[in-house]
């Protein structure tokens, strides 16, 4: 009898595999992965150790076999037959399937312009070896897109004596997922460290000499890598007829258009509860929607409702953000020995926080502070202020109350 089938096998599809046998599930799981290595993680690909590009795995082939997960490497799915409940593989191969979980992730966008096929990407293990195999000490290194991932890279090559160009088409870097407080220091320390910015231009073109800014300037460089953020892949699911929009659609249990089939992860846009559907793109929130989906395709009705989570490393500051935080929230700021806190208030409730400070000076107190989140707190903003109050004593103290 047909069982499971799970396309993707990054950390959303891999954790929903396991998660699967953890829950009892007891029939057959296939794992289909496009890439030829076992499943990995992709935070780590940005932070090279040694000079070399690291591959942290999810798991070993003996974790999959104990599982019994049947992972199909090397192949990605071509078609998907909803009728007759069957995915054909990209070397002609057909795997039938009772539900299937689309674990698909997301893709670079790319770049338009002339002379795009000489940049870069930044997302799979093979970008990171390519990159870090022509970025070496005494080259320019030009970064297109001055996101998370832009100014992550940007970090690290400068760590490596590289000289770095940003290129960002917004009049900031680090303005779409980053708090303003928090988006201009790191811009400051960037520009403490050497990085060079080409603020609010866009790319006319890419030679071999760098890069030509809409503004008719060159930016030298010996190496282009864009960074110009990411879409969901949604592309086989829409195909196979599908509900998708900024991702595939589901609703709260993560449930597709199609009763049998679900998706997580970066390519699921799911239902909320005051209507819309929203993507989540976090590490954290692969694996949460990985563990709700399993649960829910072996019978389960849990909605998904876990809080928004990121972090980001540059140099030796780490950013922590919790929720959704919003211009219109009152913002009430908190002093720490290593860094600083900023929490956001809607409507007196607390419902969102972010931190930075020196490596993980802020984790704990982010951590109090989702826990103070879910707790639904109310909380006085002079109290949140002030540095002296223990995070940990006001979540004590509203439990007991």
């Amino acid at each position: 009898m047909n069982g499971i089938v799970i396309i993707g096998a990054g950390e959303c599809g891999t954790r929903a595999a396991f998660a699967l046998r953890e829950a009892g599930y007891s029939r057959s799981i296939k794992l289909v992965g496009a890439e030829p290595h076992l499943p990995y993680e992709r935070p780590p690909l940005s932070k090279p150790a040694s000079g070399a590009v690291q591959m942290k795995l999810i798991c070993t082939e003996d974790m999959l076999e104990a599982a019994g997960i049947d992972y199909i490497k090397g192949l990605s799915a071509s078609k998907v037959d909803t009728e007759a409940g069957a995915v054909t593989l990209s070397n002609g191969r057909v795997v039938a399937y009772e539900k299937l979980l689309f674990a698909t992730g997301a893709r670079p966008r790319r770049l338009t312009c002339p002379g795009r096929e000489r940049t870069l990407d930044f997302r799979s293990h093979a970008d990171a070896e390519a990159i870090f195999a022509n970025a070496r000490a005494g080259r320019n290194v030009a970064v297109i897109g001055g996101g998370l991932i832009g100014m992550e890279l940007a970090s690290v090559l400068r760590g490596k004596d590289i000289a770095v160009s940003v290129i960002e088409a917004a009049p900031k870097p680090l303005g779409r997922a980053v708090p303003p407080r928090f988006a201009e220091k790191l811009h400051a320390r960037h520009v403490a460290e050497g990085v060079e910015f080409h603020l609010d231009r866009g790319v006319a073109g890419i030679t071999e000499d760098g890069v030509i800014l809409t503004d008719g300037r060159v930016v030298r460089a010996d190496l282009v890598v864009s960074a110009i953020g990411v879409a969901p892949d949604i592309a086989l699911a829409h195909e196979a007829g599908l509900s998708t929009g900024n991702g595939i659609l589901t609703d709260v249990h993560l449930r597709t258009s199609r009763p049998n089939i679900f998706a997580a992860g970066d390519c699921a846009a799911v239902g909320q509860p005051d209507g819309g559907h929203m993507r989540f793109e976090s590490w954290r929130n692969a694996r949460a929607q990985a563990e709700t989906a399993a649960r829910n395709m072996i019978g389960a009705a849990e909605a998904f409702a876990a809080l928004p989570w990121f972090w980001s490393d540059q140099y030796d500051l780490g950013l922590q953000v919790v929720g959704l935080p919003q211009p219109t929230h009152q913002s009430v700021l908190r002093a720490t020995i290593d860094g600083e806190l900023e929490f956001y208030l809607d409507a007196s409730r607390l419902v969102a926080a972010a931190g930075l400070g020196v490596g993980n000076g802020v984790a704990k107190d982010i951590k109090l502070a989702e826990m103070l989140i879910a707790a639904g707190i109310n909380p006085e903003p002079a109290a949140l202020a002030d540095p002296s109050l223990n995070l940990k004593a006001l979540l004590k103290g509203t439990r007991a109350a």
